[in-house]
């Protein structure tokens, strides 16, 4: 899988953006979802979790 950032701030970006909306095999996708942007704002804010092992991360995880 290949991922492309498209700035669409100008009107050749956003035909370019429209065109590869026509292609069968593309798949477009806007930002993050909610989930992601929460955990991200989460993390900047210093709110983690840390862990001594991988284990240790897996067991935090399955609980």
């Amino acid at each position: 899988m290949t991922y492309i950032v498209i700035d669409t701030t100008d009107k050749q970006s956003e035909g370019f953006l429209k065109y590869v909306k026509t292609l069968p095999f593309a798949k477009i996708e806007s930002g993050a979802n909610a989930t992601t942007i929460k955990a991200m704002e989460q993390a900047k804010k210093g709110k983690v979790t840390k862990h001594k092992s991988a284990k240790d991360l897996i067991s935090f995880l399955n609980k």
